[in-house]
């Protein structure tokens, strides 16, 4: 007797995938709507995980466009230490799709927030709001900030102007808000900086509608300073750090992954050449059996990372296996060649961290 699911493909059902027997099988992704190349331009932005994707396809031998870095002469260790070269520009962890609406127009003069500079917790040096971790004991006056902030909006309109692709990964549906002109810090003031002052500042847990209407708008801002610019959007599997609703965390990290999720499927919907790429269900997935989470079931291992970066390479690019470059083959002058020479160093380097009840 027929029925409608008579004849489908086996990677329909359960019970055929073969990455139930061998967890290394395990490949929901289908054939992708575009490739990428080792040549294109690729801008990374998001949240920690982000920085794996960024890393591993600069060791593959792709162009990970980054355009802010540090001066030649400022040894790797430190330049990494002030971010340079994690993400393709140095503002750190963008964790809601909020903060990308709101940086973007920062780039272009759309939006001024009124919160300029937070002093350091230690009460020495001056903080970015918007970028509280990025430079180790903070700024030394505002008036440097104000300079170096200046320049980095202006690597990130170089960025989003002249890349091809862009890999935005989605982290984290919790934020604080300035109440005054709604400007969003990844981290709550007194964290990283700053001091908490509720009748300033408020906790925001942005929903599904909203993740969705502000990824839209963030595409959409994106594609009208560059038309031709691909995306791919994924979804972090590192779970929350810290909630501040009142409940626990891992019901708290669940809503969040899932109202995340649901915004990157719904822009994938509305936008041509958009794609989700499955970070998060390939690192969760019973099928692994929970082997790619380290002892303290948040952070990914090098495993996971592997899997994860091997289908996108398989899939965007044809690349049947891992084909990381040795570390001792770097191209000098190659693409994003300083954060090649730091593999295996660089632990992803995660705002959300800094935040405790201690």
């Amino acid at each position: 007797m027929s029925h409608p699911y008579k004849g489908l493909p086996d990677d329909r059902f359960w019970g055929k995938d073969p990455g139930i027997g061998d967890a290394r099988l395990l490949d929901p992704l289908g054939p992708p709507p575009f490739t990428i190349t080792p040549q294109q331009r690729i801008v990374t932005a998001g949240s920690c995980f982000a920085q794996h994707v960024a890393r591993r396809l600069s060791e593959a031998g792709f162009n990970h466009h980054v355009t802010e870095r540090a001066h030649p002469v400022v040894p790797a260790r430190v330049a990494l230490a002030h971010h340079y070269g994690v993400y393709s520009a140095r503002y750190g962890n963008i964790y809601t799709a909020r903060q990308l609406c709101q940086l973007i127009d920062r780039a272009f003069d759309r939006f001024v927030p009124i919160e300029a500079a937070w002093t350091a917790v230690d009460g020495e040096g001056v903080v970015d709001p918007f970028r509280p971790r990025i430079q180790p004991g903070g700024f030394v006056s505002e008036s440097e900030l104000r300079f170096d902030r200046a320049r980095h909006l202006a690597c990130v309109r170089d960025a989003l102007q002249t890349m091809d692709v862009f890999v935005f990964t989605l982290g984290l549906t919790e934020a604080w808000e300035d109440r005054r002109d709604g400007a969003i810090f990844p981290l709550a003031p007194g964290v990283a900086g700053g001091l908490y002052d509720p009748s300033q500042v408020a906790f925001r847990n942005f929903d599904e509608v909203e993740s969705r209407d502000d990824l839209r708008a963030a595409i959409t801002r994106i594609r009208a300073v560059n038309p031709r610019v691909r995306v791919v959007l994924t979804v972090s599997p590192v779970p929350l750090n810290a909630t501040f609703e009142d409940r626990h965390v891992l019901l708290s990290s669940t809503w969040s992954k899932s109202v995340l999720r649901v915004a990157a499927e719904r822009a994938t919907r509305d936008f041509a050449d958009t794609v989700y790429f499955p970070s998060y269900e390939i690192v969760t997935a019973p099928h692994v059996r929970g082997r790619y989470f380290a002892a303290d079931c948040r952070e990914v291992t090098a495993e996971g990372v592997d899997h994860v970066m091997r289908l996108f390479l398989k899939h965007f690019a044809g690349i049947a296996s891992d084909t990381r470059v040795p570390p001792d083959s770097d191209d000098p002058s190659g693409p994003d060649s300083h954060l090649s020479r730091m593999r295996g160093l660089m632990d992803a380097i995660c705002d959300e961290e800094a935040i405790d009840n201690g």
